[in-house]
């Protein structure tokens, strides 16, 4: 073909107006989708002269690559909103931890409540041994 002869359309239509419309349902025909998207799939205008199925089947094949395109950017502002919160989660749970090691701390166990529990402690001991 020549570079202005018109691509003949499945449906039939050899109208010049559509030519980029032909090729993309030439390709969605032989079910190449990647050769559509790449001609223009998601914002060719429809040629005139086609008949309405097969405006339709492109029509009804754009939308599904919409809704797909949108479908993935939904669940990449997912991930990465998740990631986000995850981040801050773990963020606030550290904060504590670090601030609490750069001061004094106190002890775990009074002085009286620690003898009690070194005195427990060598109780037990003893009659564990044979």
């Amino acid at each position: 073909m020549g570079p202005n002869a018109t691509t003949p359309c499945p449906c039939g239509c050899a109208s010049g107006e559509g030519d980029v419309y032909h090729r993309i349902a030439d390709a969605l025909g032989r079910d190449d989708v990647d050769a559509a998207l790449s001609l223009g799939l998601l914002t060719a205008a429809p040629c005139p002269a086609c008949d309405a199925d097969c405006r339709a089947r492109v029509e009804r094949i754009r939308q599904q690559r919409r809704d797909a395109l949108a479908a993935r950017e939904r669940y990449r502002a997912r991930a990465e909103r998740l990631a986000r919160r995850a981040a801050e989660r773990d963020a606030r749970r550290g904060a504590p931890a670090t601030t609490a090691a750069a001061g004094p701390t106190a002890p775990a166990l009074s002085g009286a409540a620690a003898a009690a529990l070194a005195r427990a402690k060598a109780r037990a001991a003893g009659r564990h041994t044979p």
